[in-house]
């Protein structure tokens, strides 16, 4: 039964298996989205992390069989004239989750809290005060019912350097390399203090970051839909014919 959810037959028994965890995963995805259909619950689950670190494709492999219906990407350009003049989250804030809708935002407004600042897109002034107005905004939506999700993908320096490398020689992935990429290297370190500041002031009990170690891709993307799926109940969990449970050595749920 669980062979049928492969989309073909692979000669590879380690890449069967992976695409077999995959799927099943996968088909529990499908029913979290119809017990929050059923329900009229929303779902918000925030991708952040370095660039190259996966974020793309583990959002690729959470939404790949979801009913598109009813679950969205938000991946936005940066701010256009009007957008800058407004409030940080407007942007943001028009693209939540409708009832019963799971929404993946790739990346989201954590830019103000690390790019941001590591290229001066944002004065000090502003980083600040965006520190102070997420936590009471987080809580305000989880109050109002939103499950909120913040999943960082941490990877290691030469881990970074290698993907980037990778992309530059393959045309096919050289779109994804911008001139914010290529200069990821070199502002390692200040990506650090303001990622470990952000966590410090923005990991709280009602929503707490959520740090998934992303050097083995596979396993982070798997690790990843587990802890998704234990933080929102729906009926037929207990009954899954895979581990569910997210694996400490990758998942690590940061408490203040």
């Amino acid at each position: 039964m669980a062979e049928s959810l492969l989309p073909f037959d692979l000669d590879d028994e380690l890449d069967r298996a992976h695409l077999l965890e995959l799927a099943q995963l996968q088909l529990e995805l499908l029913k979290l989205q119809a017990h929050l259909g059923q329900t009229r619950q929303r779902l918000l689950v925030i991708f952040e992390g370095r660039d190259a670190a996966g974020k793309g494709g583990a959002i690729f492999r959470f939404s790949q069989n979801l009913n598109p219906r009813y679950a969205r990407t938000v991946a936005l350009p940066k701010p256009t004239p009007e957008e800058q003049g407004q409030w940080h989250f407007q942007r943001y804030l028009r693209r939540l989750p409708n009832a019963g809708e799971i929404v993946f935002f790739d990346r989201s407004w954590y830019n103000r809290a690390v790019v941001e600042p590591v290229f001066g897109f944002c004065t000090e002034e502003e980083r600040l005060r965006f520190l102070r107005q997420v936590v009471e905004l987080e809580t305000m939506l989880v109050e109002d019912g939103l499950h909120l999700v913040k999943l960082w993908f941490s990877i290691d320096r030469d881990v970074q350097a290698e993907r980037l490398a990778a992309r530059e020689r393959n045309p096919l992935k050289r779109w994804k390399l911008s001139p914010i990429d290529r200069a990821a290297q070199s502002h390692w370190d200040d990506f650090t203090r303001y990622k470990e500041t952000m966590f410090a002031a923005t990991s709280t009990p009602t929503c707490p970051w959520t740090v998934i170690r992303g050097n083995q891709k596979k396993v982070a993307r798997l690790e990843a839909i587990r802890h998704v799926l234990q933080r929102v109940d729906y009926p037929e969990r207990s009954a899954a014919s895979v581990r569910v449970e997210a694996d400490p050595a990758v998942v690590t749920v940061l408490t203040s």
